[in-house]
């Protein structure tokens, strides 16, 4: 059977990269704050647990359905991390992260669409939008925020790349992947709201506004720097012999 062609990736791209951000930014909107109608309102939602299960199993299932199509990247950063790894050809990195964005957005115009269906709804501050200092769900600094999206976008990558490895088990990226991104969001979720995707980042940024667009550059550096790092690295720490990628 011949390999998919390019607008078939970049199809994939498109539905793995939205369902990821329905995926991740509507359970934050709608579901991790959710008071019952009792007389005596109890918290029903699924708090920062249920937002990284959600992550974890967006890019689970993904993975799965499309990902033996594109590569399953969803995600600029792992994009370009695969590339600096000889994983995937420089030439096709701009479709591929032009899809992904524009994926994220359609996804987070939906997240908006549907949590504006709620009278009473303030996007400011509420589209599950990535932070720090002020913005940042527990106070965390720039330098904080920086480095941990730095540091956990690159042990995410080493996952990507060690799980994909021939040499790894076969059929189960998977579900190394979507854990490893489960555990992604419940490190991060307090300290940035957990990027490790420009994408996604960018989906709602804007949406949200309440300071988000204005620092929307450190989800798009810091992920990439991060990813960037793994993929240099990946094949001197594991002893992996890879040829360019030429796909």
């Amino acid at each position: 059977m011949p390999a998919p062609g390019l607008p078939q990736r970049i199809g994939a791209e498109f539905l793995g990269t939205f369902w990821l951000v329905l995926g991740i930014c509507g359970t934050a909107v709608f579901a991790a704050k959710f008071l019952s109608d009792d007389p005596v309102p109890v918290n029903m939602g699924v708090g920062f647990a249920g937002v990284s299960l959600a992550a974890g199993l967006t890019v689970l299932t993904m993975a799965y359905a499309v990902g033996h199509v594109s590569g399953g990247h969803f995600n600029p950063a792992v994009t370009i991390g695969a590339a600096v790894a000889r994983r995937f050809a420089w030439k096709d990195v701009p479709a591929y992260i032009a899809a992904q964005v524009v994926a994220g957005l359609v996804a987070g115009t939906l997240v908006f669409a549907i949590a504006s269906g709620r009278p009473g709804f303030d996007p400011a501050g509420n589209m599950a939008a990535n932070g720090y200092a002020a913005h940042s769900p527990g106070g965390y600094g720039l330098a904080a925020a920086f480095f941990a999206e730095v540091v956990v976008t690159g042990m995410f990558m080493y996952v990507i790349l060690g799980a994909t490895d021939p040499r790894a088990p076969q059929g189960f990226a998977p579900l190394a992947i979507g854990l490893a991104l489960t555990l992604v969001h419940l490190i991060l979720i307090p300290v940035s709201n957990a990027s490790v995707n420009p994408a996604r980042s960018t989906a709602v940024a804007f949406f949200n506004g309440d300071g988000a667009p204005g620092q929307l550059w450190l989800f798009w550096v810091a992920p990439i720097l991060g990813a960037a790092i793994a993929g240099a690295t990946y094949a001197l720490i594991t002893g992996e012999k890879r040829e360019p990628a030429r796909a």
